[in-house]
């Protein structure tokens, strides 16, 4: 069974973005040493048009061959005019509002967004399913994610966005690594108890 890992960054209030959802406050700390180990270790969480505008789009994936992410998310590349932004995973965008997609490589999932994350799960593959975000499909799909993958950023944005939409259950991760960078930034994996 493949894994959905919920890989986020997030301020040191728990918040991945501000009140409207803008994270850009945080990619001051994206420096030399934290974009080598986002290079080397979560490679295909860089989006495509950044990738080729760095010569960096021969990065093989390490981790994900998925990712699913809300229609909030995937309208900020859609406001770049970037209709595939994550073209070297299979790409999927959930939304309600989105009617039909403005790209044959991103399938919109409209309804049983569960469903589907569990039919992509049973999938053969060596590969997981990143969950991009944003807060509100993160906390419909709480009890599927397997792994978090915490970006904390030295900052504090007072109110915002938070990591999970509201309604979530008290749910249980054990930590299973912890990553500290100069700059103060600090990434968390957990694994869900189950």
């Amino acid at each position: 069974m493949r894994k959905l890992t919920y890989y986020i960054a997030c301020s040191l209030d728990g918040f991945i973005g501000d009140p409207s959802g803008d994270a850009t406050a945080m990619l001051s700390f994206v420096d030399e040493e934290f974009f080598e180990f986002l290079k080397s270790e979560y490679p295909e969480t860089l989006p495509t048009h950044g990738r080729r505008a760095l010569g960096l789009d021969d990065l093989e994936n390490k981790r994900f061959d998925t990712i699913i992410q809300g229609r909030g998310s995937y309208e900020l590349a859609l406001k770049e005019g970037v209709t595939s932004p994550y073209a070297h995973l299979r790409e999927y965008v959930a939304s309600r509002t989105l009617k039909e997609s403005p790209d044959p490589h991103v399938e919109i999932i409209a309804d049983d967004l569960v469903g589907k994350v569990r039919e992509l799960k049973e999938e053969d593959g060596e590969f997981g399913i990143y969950l991009c975000g944003g807060a509100q499909i993160a906390g419909e799909l709480l009890d599927e994610v397997d792994e978090l993958v915490i970006k904390s950023y030295p900052i504090v944005y007072g109110s915002g966005m938070p990591m999970f939409g509201s309604g979530s259950a008290v749910t249980e991760f054990t930590l299973d690594d912890v990553r500290t960078f100069k700059n103060g930034a600090v990434v968390r994996t957990y694994s869900r108890k189950r």
